[in-house]
């Protein structure tokens, strides 16, 4: 059975093979449960650093830790047979320098079983790219509103709608292409400006708040299924199961107060002597 998952789980070759094609369809997994949801339809199962903010209720990203990485791509990676699992590179794990980012790179693939490692930057991080991938890391690379660097940015502000912002946000995109990378997240960008980045680059682009010529698209799962509250507005809602679990968990309370709960289908008998 592992060896008939191995080769029928996608790999980042394959979704290379698939840039100008039908569009690659990705989601962020975090747990088991919905990993396994995931897997029925998506390519690529990301196992994103949002998870501090959607999982643990921190602030940011910035806080997440490569323990945190770990143990939710386990999850997903055992909860997985069919999906590309990319594991997100956490800030602070990568930025040292080449050496520091393969160590970490190798420790999450090994601990995960994950096929692939994405990080943020563009030009400065473009040698950072190679090196890992000349050592046998597949590499996504992330550019445009890079949400690691909120603090440096000032927030989570749409990037390229000025066209003076252009020059450097292709020229992040073709460095990240150039050093090897498979694929390439652009976010919250002027959607001309990802259509030019995707018409530029040979590898595929998978936009979030980007562009429908996109070679695909991401998103938060916890986000477009209503779970998250407020909301970016490139989110498209496909659910309220929020909204479905209040009314769950307010059923549940009015029945256990009313003792109608548990019932006669809910608890054990005697055995007959």
């Amino acid at each position: 059975m592992s060896s008939q998952n191995r080769t029928s789980r996608l790999t980042s070759l394959d979704i290379l093979k698939r840039k100008g094609g039908e569009p690659l369809v990705a989601l962020t997994a975090y747990t088991a449960p919905m990993a396994r949801i995931v897997d029925e339809v998506a390519d690529v199962a990301l196992v994103g650093d949002s998870l501090g903010m959607v999982v643990y209720g921190l602030d940011s990203t910035v806080p997440v830790t490569l323990e945190m990485m770990s143990l939710h791509g386990q999850a997903v990676t055992r909860s997985t047979t069919r999906a590309l699992v990319v594991i997100d590179m956490p800030f602070g794990s990568y930025e040292e320098g080449r050496e520091q980012a393969f160590r970490n790179a190798a420790r999450l693939l090994k601990e995960t079983g994950a096929g692939a490692v994405k990080l943020e930057g563009g030009l400065r991080m473009a040698d950072t790219v190679r090196f890992l991938v000349e050592r046998g890391v597949p590499v996504m690379g992330h550019v445009g509103l890079t949400p690691q660097a909120v603090n440096t940015l000032g927030g989570y502000k749409a990037q390229g709608r000025s066209k003076a912002e252009w020059p450097a946000l292709i020229a992040d995109a073709t460095a990240i292409a150039d050093a090897g990378a498979f694929a390439l997240v652009v976010e919250a960008v002027a959607e001309p400006l990802a259509a030019e980045i995707t018409g530029r680059i040979a590898i595929p682009t998978i936009g979030i708040g980007a562009s429908a010529t996109c070679d695909g698209q991401v998103l938060v799962l916890d986000d477009m299924l209503g779970l998250t509250g407020r909301v970016p507005k490139f989110v498209k809602a496909y659910g309220d199961l929020a909204g479905q679990a209040r009314e769950a968990v307010r059923t549940y309370a009015a029945e256990v107060r009313s003792r109608e709960f548990p019932g006669e289908a809910h608890v054990y008998s005697l055995k007959a002597e």
